[in-house]
């Protein structure tokens, strides 16, 4: 859950519907009906589930404002920013399916919110595409999404501090010694790749910071685990 107060918390709240009301009403193409509050307030029940400590809502207003950031370089960012919304909006961290019932959602959902067909089925796939954040070369969409989900990997070392101990009681049910072999062998799949961002700024801003703090994470893992 958000760490925030509940005045700052339905502030926020607040300004991620009028984000989503934005976008759906930009993809509509400007079409008021059916109402987007309903569907907004069901994405955000579901980001605020009492099992989350990372995947909040503070986790969708960061993957939509790297979104933003990014948009140049996507070929349909509206698409991209309804991904966002939808990625993670399924999430159970003991089931390994959430990727799909969230792509699921995302069909069932737009289809209701009076989505066109085409719009809907690439959100659907870019959802998908955040199983292994590794879209194809010249997938614009696939690549500003993927950077935006994985740019906390690029933040300070308390800031990332806080991410890894996010995970960590999200997966509370783990023992410690499980947690951190699992741990370390999703650091070390992360850092075998021969890149993590495919935007030309994630490239250049996030890259090497990532693979420091990966690279840290892991140092401590082993240690710890030794």
């Amino acid at each position: 859950m958000d760490r925030e107060d509940s005045g700052t918390t339905t502030t926020a709240a607040d300004g991620l519907s009028a984000l989503w009301r934005e976008t759906l009403l930009r993809v509509r193409g400007g079409e008021p009906e059916p109402d987007p509050a309903p569907f907004a307030e069901n994405l955000l029940a579901r980001w605020s589930e009492p099992q989350r400590a990372y995947h909040t809502t503070a986790h969708l207003r960061a993957v939509l404002r790297h979104v933003d950031a990014l948009a140049g370089h996507a070929r349909d960012a509206d698409a991209a920013r309804l991904a966002a919304w939808f990625h993670d909006a399924v999430y159970r961290p003991d089931r390994s399916e959430n990727e799909e019932r969230s792509a699921s959602l995302a069909v069932r959902a737009l289809t209701e919110a009076g989505v066109g067909e085409a719009c809907m089925a690439e959100v659907a796939r870019l959802v998908r595409l955040t199983v292994g954040h590794d879209p194809e070369d010249g997938d614009t969409n696939g690549e500003v999404l993927c950077d935006a989900d994985l740019a906390v990997l690029a933040g300070t070392p308390e800031e990332y501090g806080q991410y890894a101990a996010a995970v960590r009681e999200e997966y509370g049910f783990v023992p410690d010694e499980a947690f951190r072999t699992g741990r370390a062998d999703v650091l070390r799949q992360l850092l075998g790749l021969p890149r993590l961002f495919r935007t030309p700024h994630g490239r250049r801003a996030w890259e090497a910071r990532a693979r420091q703090n990966l690279a840290t994470e892991l140092e401590l893992l082993t240690v710890r685990g030794a």
